[in-house]
């Protein structure tokens, strides 16, 4: 391997761990629904959980493919306390800039360095955090819109819980 696909490999050894801190942060934010009686915000929470866990494995795939050493490192506990729901849905669209923003950069030494396997793979996940951040963009302005009406929190809460999950979870 060159010097240079080696600095993105590095990174993208990174990136799983930004990958499953963002999987435990959205684990954090559907707690916190759970406990306030938001079944179905939490349940989209924790779909969303579930594919930034696949985002992880995928990365981590990659990398075994290309013959790279995976070193894992430790997830720093993740918020579990919010003010609203509004407060919840601010911080999953700044944890998805943030992987955006992450991922760009990659995305951009890869590039530099005619990574071109990793560019390839990268160009996925770019798509993708379009679409999360769009995702995330627009289920903020529909909670700020409703947010002071209970009645419609809760209609919107319904609304939420009918996203199918990667991995159904059945409670006992």
């Amino acid at each position: 391997m060159k010097d240079s696909s080696q600095e993105v490999y590095r990174r993208l050894n990174e990136q799983i761990h930004e990958e499953l801190a963002a999987w435990y942060g959205y684990l954090g934010m559907s707690i916190w629904c759970s406990k306030n009686y938001f079944a179905g915000f939490a349940k989209w929470l924790n779909s969303q959980a579930q594919e930034e866990y696949m985002h992880a494995v995928k990365i981590q795939q990659f990398l075994i493919d290309r013959g790279v050493q995976i070193t894992l490192k430790g997830i720093e506990k993740p918020r579990q306390e919010y003010n609203s729901i509004v407060e919840i849905f601010e911080a999953a669209l700044a944890q998805e800039q943030a992987n955006s923003a992450s991922l760009n950069d990659i995305f951009q030494l890869a590039f530099e360095s005619r990574a071109y396997a990793s560019v390839t793979e990268l160009q996925w996940f770019i798509n993708e955090q379009v679409e999360e951040e769009r995702t995330a963009q627009t289920n903020l302005a529909h909670i700020k819109m409703v947010a002071s009406d209970p009645a419609a929190v809760l209609e919107l809460d319904k609304s939420f819980g009918e996203r199918q999950s990667l991995f159904p979870v059945q409670p006992e």
